[in-house]
């Protein structure tokens, strides 16, 4: 029997760019099975055209909601009781919920409350609350540019014509869009967890480091900051230095990083 996580996915389209989709279908595809899919809006209104072509592709179930009041984000009720009515009928292990509003804190507090998984996707305006409410948070509009953006003057591309050696740079950070937690903040956090967790050598599992980050910044992804490994981004700071060591079946490596020594 497959041990494959179960995902129902609930996207709120009156507040999620559907620019976003593919980024969504794959964040949602690499955590586990998804056996809902489910989007809410006005399906009435000419704004929501742009997720039509979506919703096929992606074996998406639009559900009409309504906007009964001027202003008022309908989807927020309906989604909330759907996830309820999931979380007592079906048998799901985790709830995607995509959206950038604060009205789904509570909902994810309550989630969560049954032993349930909660990943929020939702822009970098996303409020504090509901990214802190959920286990993880993907920010997709950092994702997005940082998928989209391309090498500055295609300057390596040059270098090879020209016959100069030239280093493939980590991708850059777009400065439209913005990480939840600053990189400044993860930086401390970081130190302060070594001082606090390191052993008498001042070494640390880089395994365990980006374990209790992740548990401290549910918004943490280091993809957020330009680079698609934690270990990349360890290096990137220049007050710490790593090490590799064979495990005992001399296969796998074991990594582990401390502050550098002055």
């Amino acid at each position: 029997m497959s041990d494959e996580k179960k995902y129902a996915l609930l996207i709120d389209a009156e507040n999620v760019s559907s620019k976003y989709i593919g980024i969504v279908t794959k964040e949602a595809q690499s955590l586990g099975n998804i056996t809902i899919r489910r989007i809410y809006g006005d399906w009435t209104l000419s704004s929501r055209n742009s997720w039509r072509d979506s919703l096929l592709e992606n074996s998406l179930i639009p559900i009409q909601q309504y906007s009964y009041t001027v202003g008022k984000n309908s989807s927020d009720s309906a989604m909330i009781i759907d996830a309820m009515d999931i979380l007592y009928t079906d048998n799901v292990d985790g709830f995607i919920i995509v959206s950038s509003d604060s009205d789904f804190t509570r909902l994810a507090t309550r989630l969560r409350e049954s032993g349930k998984r909660v990943i929020g996707m939702g822009e970098s305006k996303t409020p504090t609350p509901f990214v802190r409410a959920c286990e993880k948070f993907k920010t997709l509009d950092v994702l997005y540019k940082n998928n989209h953006q391309e090498p500055k003057a295609n300057a390596p591309e040059r270098g090879r014509r020209m016959g100069i050696r030239t280093i493939e740079p980590e991708r850059v950070l777009s400065k439209d869009a913005e990480p939840i937690t600053n990189l400044k903040e993860i930086k401390a956090t970081v130190i302060s967890l070594l001082d606090e967790n390191s052993d008498e050598d001042g070494w640390m599992y880089l395994s365990e480091l980006g374990n209790m980050i992740q548990k401290l910044y549910s918004d943490f992804d280091c993809r957020n900051y330009g680079y698609h490994k934690f270990g990349k981004l360890i290096e990137s700071f220049p007050e710490l230095q790593m090490r590799k060591d064979d495990s005992s079946n001399g296969i796998t490596k074991i990594v582990l990083v401390r502050k550098r020594e002055d």
